[in-house]
């Protein structure tokens, strides 16, 4: 196979230089168009190439000449000449001179360039303009290009208007007047990221994306007459048009392989942008990068990253995080969770990120909460998450007791009723997600109990034993007297929970009764004494008043009796339904 490049018309080399004007540039503006690109000469030839033929894997450059150097890229051997070469590379002067001063003068040297940026495909551009063959220079090549030139030392010292100079000044151009370009120059350097940031290529772009997305929501502010207008819009249209005005610079920044993100993340915030911007775009990136895993498709796994590349993401990811209150989401938070649980990231970094949640749990809502799992056999909700989060924040809290935990515990019952109603929810799930706080963290058990009737409604067919273990957490002595009345009648809870239920109630009618029988004879016996001191003649004398508090007395008695019995009598009949 060969393929032949002819100098037919306008590609005929000519000796001189085209500059860097406006007039050579085809601009593009941001919603799209036609990509910029700029026409390239040498300014001096020393030698013209008439042809460039490929052959397989073969470059020859077809001059009046014998070729005498031979340049070994990648797969590719490229058949050329010293002159040309030489004359506009430091680094190649440097070798073919060094081979000479070997004693190997009348050889063709062969040089091997294994780590030239850009590969073969960008070497073919450096032959054609050492060789005086037009260059077009574009957003996809001007990286390579740049960098190549910086390996091979083109330097102005050596000729005016070498590669170096001549690249530079494009590279600047497309980085200061395009944004897509500057995206297309960051997706280029991705071969060659070393040289990229070295070269400040990745820095450059960086603080460009910075500055333009900081520059333009800034500039979106509204004058008088529009913030009027707005004020007489829906609160939701306006929060709407906030948002497009603020994160027009999200999907694309969202495209940035992890380490080119990190740094227009970093040159953002150092602009001063708003945490929760900066926030809200680190989510847009993680749900779009890694949508695979965090939102649970092919079963948390991706095709496009390996595992250690998937935990490296993650770890960077947390770190990038801001640092300033309600900058993140506590769901976005909780999916990266999820995240760096299957990735099996850094211990430190999962603690730090558990205890993050843990605290945002105090101002969440229960939708907030809802981590979805993907698996066959799988709870809808992921539950395990949340009991690691709740388990960090308890650890945390325990040395200093905050009374913003009766808040968690409100989020948490809610949160319980509404997982509840799972079908594929385990038993031992639901009783370590309401075991995860302690009892003090409820002023009552009223929303756990609801929570536990709905599980045991949606889960008939229990053993007694899981029916047990999911009403472990409930005290009756917390639960509000209308809570109570119910349990007595739901014939969903196992009968031991019912009888000791009814016991308890029965203790409790016990005491009130001894107390308020106590009281009434007391009352009754002062009366009778008061009205016995204020009659002359007196209607009863001392025994009298005795034989009535006896009488009081044995009644209580007969009563407490009465209910003593009733007590054994369900303690018996609790024995055999046991047994």
């Amino acid at each position: 196979m060969e393929y032949r490049f002819a100098n037919p018309g306008h590609d005929k080399p000519t000796v001189g230089r085209i500059s860097l004007d406006r007039e050579n540039l085809i601009c593009q503006s941001i919603s799209g168009g036609k990509p910029n690109r700029c026409v390239i000469f040498p300014a001096n030839l020393s030698m013209v190439a008439e042809a460039i033929e490929r052959r397989n894997q073969d470059w020859i450059v077809r001059t009046k000449f014998t070729s005498d150097l031979i340049i070994q890229v990648g797969d590719s051997t490229f058949f050329l000449h010293k002159l040309p070469m030489v004359s506009r590379s430091v680094y190649l002067n440097r070798l073919v001179f060094q081979r000479n001063c070997n004693g190997k003068r009348h050889t063709s040297p062969k040089i091997q360039l294994d780590n030239l940026p850009g590969g073969s495909k960008t070497f073919e551009l450096l032959v054609k303009f050492c060789y005086g063959w037009k260059v077009d220079l574009t957003a996809t090549n001007i990286a390579p290009l740049y960098c190549a030139a910086h390996f091979l030392e083109m330097k102005e010292d050596l000729e005016p208007g070498n590669l170096m100079s001549e690249t530079d000044a494009f590279l600047s151009f497309l980085i200061l007047t395009s944004w897509k370009d500057t995206f297309r120059i960051f997706k280029s350097c991705e071969s060659f990221s070393a040289w990229a940031k070295e070269l400040e290529i990745v820095k450059r772009c960086s603080e460009a994306i910075a500055w333009k997305a900081c520059s333009n929501s800034k500039a979106f502010s509204l004058g008088e007459d529009d913030a009027e207008c707005l004020n007489n819009l829906a609160n939701a249209e306006n929060s709407k048009l906030e948002d497009r005005l603020d994160n027009w610079w999200f999907e694309d920044v969202s495209c940035l392989r992890i380490d080119h993100f990190i740094e227009v993340i970093h040159a953002i915030k150092s602009k001063g942008m708003k945490s929760e911007l900066v926030g809200s775009c680190i989510a847009h990136w993680t749900a779009k990068r890694l949508s695979r895993i965090t939102f649970g498709r092919d079963q948390l796994t991706s095709k496009h990253m390996n595992k250690q590349l998937q935990r490296v993401t993650t770890e960077c990811l947390i770190k990038l995080l801001p640092v300033e209150e309600n900058s993140v989401s506590c769901n976005f938070l909780l999916h990266l969770l999820k995240v760096a649980l299957t990735a099996k990231i850094n211990s430190e970094l999962l603690n730090m990120l558990e205890r993050r949640i843990g605290f945002l749990l105090e101002q969440c809502r229960v939708p907030d909460l809802l981590v979805k799992n993907f698996g066959d056999n799988d709870s809808v909700y992921d539950v395990g998450i949340i009991i690691r989060v709740v388990e960090s924040y308890v650890s945390s809290v325990s040395s200093n007791p905050t009374p913003k935990i009766f808040a968690v515990g409100r989020l948490m019952d809610g949160y319980l009723t509404l997982v509840a109603r799972e079908e594929t929810l385990s038993a031992k799930s639901f009783q370590s997600l309401a075991e995860a706080l302690p009892k003090d963290a409820r002023y009552c058990d009223d929303s756990l109990y609801r929570a536990v009737d709905m599980y045991l409604k949606i889960h008939p067919s229990l053993t007694d034993e899981e029916r047990l273990s999911v009403c472990r957490s409930l005290e009756y002595h917390r639960l509000s007297q209308e809570a109570r009345e119910h349990v007595m009648k739901n014939d969903r809870l196992p009968l031991k929970i019912m009888t000791q239920s009814i016991l308890l109630e029965q203790v409790n009618m016990t005491r009130s009764m001894t107390a308020s029988g106590s009281n009434y004879g007391r009352r009754k016996a002062q009366a009778i004494i008061r009205v016995s001191k204020g009659l002359e003649n007196g209607w009863m004398n001392r025994k009298e008043e005795i034989k009535i508090m006896k009488k009081e007395v044995d009644k209580m008695k007969v009563q407490l009796n009465e209910l003593q019995m009733c007590k054994l009598k369900l303690q018996r009949q609790e024995k055999i339904c046991i047994n």
